[in-house]
């Protein structure tokens, strides 16, 4: 697939570059402790939480109670996956198997 995102550019291209480069999680821990709050950090793995939840068609009162999403993150990641560019999917379909 080509990336024709509007975020694309050489900065986040190095990020990217940056995140591929780990190799265990121990290194994620480290490279994103640094790079990250730890309320950014905790706000990622939430909607990837409301992502893998939403999949499996769970109820925005359920999401919200689970993970302390608010509603509107709920919608937010839900019109993602809807109409996004597939990045939950293709994450949620790979932590899957």
């Amino acid at each position: 697939m080509c990336v024709t995102s509007k975020l694309k550019d050489p900065l986040l291209d190095r990020l990217f570059e940056a995140v591929l480069c780990l190799e265990e999680s121990d290194e994620c821990y480290r490279f994103f402790e640094d790079i990250c709050t730890v309320a950014e950090l905790k706000s990622l793995a939430q909607r990837l939480e409301v992502a893998k939840m939403l999949e499996a068609n769970r109820t925005y009162g359920e999401i919200a109670e689970k993970t302390g999403a608010s509603t509107a993150t709920i919608s937010r990641v839900k019109r993602a996956l809807n109409y996004g560019a597939d990045g939950y999917k293709l994450v949620l379909d790979r932590l899957n198997r």
